[in-house]
């Protein structure tokens, strides 16, 4: 793969590409925008293409940077015999029951 890489030459976007995408993507841009996209994009590509020289023969691959850590609490079941406790949570209620404002027209 490193090889693929090395061998991979960045092209340069056009504004037909720039047009493609956004034909694609159901995007309407401005003339202005289409300039604007083929010159940002054109520079995050030669940005690219010197990432791709650089040499990385000697860093390990890895997928992350940091050690994975369980930041979760365990599972505790708590039972609530309170109805009235659970009924106060609601930022609305009628009698017993939560009050939800309509969601079917």
């Amino acid at each position: 793969m490193e090889m693929a890489l090395e061998q991979l030459q960045i092209m340069k976007i056009t504004k037909k590409d720039v047009e493609y995408v956004a034909n694609l993507a159901r995007i309407e841009l401005t003339e202005q925008e289409k300039e604007k996209f083929t010159r940002q994009l054109g520079k995050i590509l030669e940005y690219m293409d010197k990432l791709n020289k650089l040499d990385t023969g000697n860093v390990p691959a890895t997928s992350r940077v940091l050690p994975l850590k369980n930041v979760f609490r365990e599972d505790e079941s708590v039972r609530s015999d309170s109805f009235q406790d659970i009924i106060s949570n609601a930022p609305e209620k009628e009698g017993n029951y939560f009050k939800i404002k309509k969601v079917i027209e």
